[in-house]
């Protein structure tokens, strides 16, 4: 916005050349310039009902790779699937581990087919300090986790979150998209709650 991008390729004479210069230019700095809002999965072609563990989204998401990381964005690179990593004495699981290759850093994400519980962040949180002294290589940022839930409550995501790693996000995915009413109307309330 603050490059006036609109503008200029109004009046530009070859907007295809400016768009690929501000593509070139427009690099992300933080993990907030590569998490969405709301991921669509609309592409998995899953009926709501079908989904009944979560390693049914994660295999359905894995089987339709090219087009998860197409939705993910620009510079994420598929790591692992069920990444065991070892605390103390116990063994946990991470969904799916991405590097980003532009902010040079770990992308961890966890699904849940539910509403966002409290203690889902703190287990998130509790991967990206292990990947923080124990996985991150020197030259590599703080890694980023994604928390992907089908249904989030802002003000619990809020209390839930708060001094936590800002590197941390709960996002919500949708199986559907819903009809342009519906969309327009979840939209207008997104913004409100921000």
């Amino acid at each position: 916005m603050n490059s006036l991008y609109f503008e200029r390729s109004s009046l530009s004479k070859n907007p295809e050349k400016l768009a690929k210069l501000v593509k070139k230019k427009t690099k992300p700095q933080a993990g907030t310039d590569i998490v969405k809002n709301i991921y669509a999965f609309e592409f998995l072609d899953l009926p709501i009902k079908e989904i009944v563990e979560e390693s049914d989204l994660e295999k359905a998401l894995l089987d339709k790779l090219q087009q998860f990381i197409v939705e993910l964005g620009y510079g994420f690179c598929f790591e692992a699937r069920q990444r065991r990593i070892l605390i103390g004495e116990k063994y946990y699981f991470i969904d799916l581990v991405f590097y980003h290759r532009i902010l040079k850093c770990h992308v961890l994400i966890d699904l849940k087919i539910g509403e966002f519980e409290h203690g889902d962040i703190g287990q998130l949180n509790t991967y990206l300090n292990f990947y923080k002294e124990e996985i991150s290589e020197q030259g590599d940022n703080q890694p980023v986790g994604i928390l992907l839930v089908a249904e989030k409550d802002h003000a619990l995501v809020k209390y839930a979150t708060a001094g936590m790693d800002q590197n941390l996000f709960v996002k919500k995915y949708m199986l559907k998209l819903p009809d342009a009413k519906i969309l327009q109307q979840h939209i207008e309330k997104e913004l409100k709650e921000m």
